[in-house]
This record gives structure tokens, C-alpha cells and sequence, in this order.
């Protein structure tokens, strides 16, 4: 096993026995989210979607209630899994990217993987397959489009820069999302929430400074990342909260939110990165002395993580309360720049990782602020 994955792992153990910890008192029985979650109210945006998801795809109240231990197991596996897919995704998609310079079609060859999955499993009936009308459709198609514009932002970013530093912008992703619940629903937080801004910017802006890795296509395509995962989860609380279709589990309203925003890029994946320039990518690859093999192993299992880690998120989020969420949000993005650091060599200067720490340990604090104060 190679060292970087062989650490991942020690990480994602460890992080997994915090979270167990904690959701040993706090896991929420999937039968009780109807009730439990939208009260807890996520302290993002871009936790609202899996909120809203979980809300309208919850259990019916009379279903068999769980051993707390199994849930308990069950909630660890789903964080440890939903770190484990997280760190491959982001190593995969990364070395995919450095021989394959074309994200828009890799973006979209992610987007088209997990589909043939989850057809399996609905025509095997393995899972209950979705059943949406047109209205339900027409509802889910804004949701989608911020789903695809945070998907490809980050992609872009990843392959501009190093994946600690598409991190550590990312972790303004709550500095975005106040400022457009504000504008657009007209949410004012307390100001014990909005203090705690200032260290995520201030972070950010340091880490920024001397990052070694820092390019301007890299910095913006993640921060539009961040301002479209912010509106998919205004969107998805605006328009979702009533619930959507029959069989509209958590798992199976990400696969239609895939499936729509994979329709919704393709054309315009082909008018940017047409045929011709996926053969030039291709060629260069190939004569650079990589084979098929590696790049087609990198790309699909870029595609692979990537459908994974989502829907395991939304099943792990969906089980426990706003501070444990908060916590193993924070814990992930610390786990994935550590890995990637390890994974990639990447060269971090003192200022960055002073910046980077504030920015994350400032979610963090905003998470709970907003939990406690609104």
C-alpha cells in the first residue's frame, strides 16, 4: 500500500472514532428525521441540501426502531467511508487532471459514472426507483444547476492548483452563504455568527498570500464553487421543502440531481472541449509515456469516488445533529488537505498552513455559532 494511502487510512480511522464518540449521543434514528432535522437547521448552505433531502425522503414513522449500537456503527461507517472516498476522489481527480488537462470533461465523465450504478440498482430493484413528474422535475432543475456549477468549479480549481489550497478557499464556502441568505431570503444571523467570519477571511487571505501553489483560475473556479454551492442549498430550501416524487430517498434525489446536471453540461462540455481537443489531450498523455491504462484507471476511479463519497455524505449528515455535522465537516477538510499534502509532496509555506488553520478552526466556530445563536 502506498505511504500516502496507508496514513489516509490512519487519519480516517482516527476521525471516525471522534465522530462515534460523539454520535453515540447525538445520531438521529433515520425514521426521526422528518422531525429532527429541519429543526435542527444546518448551520450552511451547503448543508440544507442533504437537510431538505432527508426531509423529504424520510423513513415512515411506524418503521422498526434501531439497537442504538448498531446505529452507532452505522453512523461511524458512513463518516469513515464518507472520508475514505473523499481523500480517493480528490487523488484520483487530481492525477487524472495532471494527465488530462481538460476539466470540463472530466467534470463530466464524473458526473456520467455513477449513472450506470444506479440504473443497476434500480432496474435489479435493489433500490426503489424514483418517479417524478414534470413539476417535480421542473423543481429539482435549479437545484441541479448549482449542484453541476459547485461540481465543476472545484474541478477546475483542483486541476489550476494544488487540492490543499481548493481547500482551504473552500472553507469560505460560509462567508458566502451568509451573505446570499441575506440577500436573497433575507436571513439575518446573530452577531456572534457573523464575528466568526472574520477569521475564516482572514485566514483565507493569509493562506492566499504566500501560498506556493496559488493561481488566480484556481482561486476563482473555487470560490464560484462556493457561491454556487451556496445557492443550491437556498434553492433546495426554497423549493424542495415540501418534497419531491415517490421513492425520493436521499440516495436517489442526488442520483436525479446527477443525472440532470450531467445533461445540462454535456453540450456545453463539447462546444469547450470538443472531440478534437480530448484526442490532442489524449495524445500528449499518451506520448509523454503514460498508457491507456493508467489514464483510464485514473479518470474512472475519479468518477467512481466521486458519485460515492456524495451519496455516503448524505446518508452520514443526514444521521446526526449540527454540532457532530460540524465537527466532521471541519475534520474532513483537514483529513483531505493532510492526505493530499502527503499524497503530492505540495509545498506549503509556514504563513499558509498558519492561514489555512485559522480559516478551517473559523468554519468550524461558525458552525456552532450558528447552531447555538441563529
Amino acid at each position: 500500500m502506498p505511504k500516502f494511502l496507508l496514513l489516509a487510512s490512519l487519519a480516517v480511522g482516527a476521525s471516525a472514532l471522534a465522530i462515534s464518540t460523539a454520535a453515540r449521543q447525538i445520531a438521529v434514528p433515520p425514521s426521526m428525521a422528518r422531525v429532527a432535522l429541519p429543526t435542527a437547521a444546518r448551520p450552511t448552505a451547503a448543508r440544507s441540501m442533504p437537510v431538505v433531502m432527508m426531509a423529504a425522503a424520510a423513513e415512515d414513522p411506524g418503521s422498526k426502531k434501531e439497537d442504538p449500537i448498531f446505529e452507532t456503527l452505522k453512523t461511524t461507517s458512513f463518516f469513515a467511508l464518507w472520508y475514505l472516498f473523499n481523500i480517493g476522489y480528490n487523488i484520483y481527480n487530481k492525477k487524472a487532471l495532471n494527465a488530462l488537462p481538460i476539466p470540463w470533461t472530466m467534470a463530466l465523465l464524473q458526473l456520467f459514472v455513477g449513472i450506470p450504478y444506479v440504473t443497476v440498482l434500480w432496474l435489479t430493484g435493489l433500490r426503489k426507483t424514483p418517479k417524478c413528474s414534470a413539476e417535480n422535475l421542473k423543481t429539482l432543475v435549479p437545484v441541479s444547476l448549482g449542484h453541476l456549477g459547485t461540481h465543476i468549479g472545484a474541478v477546475i480549481s483542483l486541476g489550476a492548483g494544488a487540492v490543499s489550497f481548493t481547500h482551504i478557499v473552500k472553507a469560505s464556502e460560509p462567508v458566502v452563504s451568509a451573505a446570499l441568505s441575506f440577500l436573497i431570503l433575507g436571513a439575518v444571523s446573530s452577531w456572534q455568527t457573523y464575528l466568526t467570519l472574520l477569521p475564516i477571511v482572514g485566514g483565507v487571505a493569509l493562506a492566499s498570500l504566500k501560498e506556493l501553489s496559488f493561481t488566480w483560475v484556481g482561486f476563482i473556479a473555487a470560490m464560484a464553487s462556493n457561491l454556487s454551492s451556496a445557492l443550491r442549498g437556498i434553492l433546495a430550501k426554497k423549493t424542495m421543502s415540501g418534497g419531491v416524487g415517490e421513492n425520493m430517498t436521499e440516495a436517489n434525489i442526488y442520483a436525479v440531481l446527477t443525472i440532470l446536471a450531467f445533461l445540462f453540461l454535456l453540450p456545453v462540455s463539447l462546444i469547450i472541449e470538443p472531440p478534437a481537443a480530448i484526442s490532442a489531450a489524449w495524445a500528449t498523455a499518451t506520448g509523454a509515456g503514460l498508457t491507456p491504462g493508467y489514464l483510464t484507471k485514473m479518470s474512472l476511479s475519479a468518477g467512481a469516488f466521486y458519485y460515492l463519497y456524495n451519496e455516503v455524505a448524505f446518508l452520514a449528515l443526514g444521521r446526526v445533529n449540527p454540532v457532530t455535522h460540524a465537527v466532521g465537516n471541519t475534520i474532513k477538510r483537514v483529513v483531505i488537505i493532510i492526505a493530499s499534502v502527503i499524497a503530492f509532496k505540495t509545498p506549503i509555506s509556514t504563513l499558509g498552513v498558519v492561514g489555512s488553520s485559522i480559516a478551517i478552526v473559523g468554519t468550524l466556530l461558525y458552525s456552532l455559532a450558528k447552531t447555538k445563536f441563529g
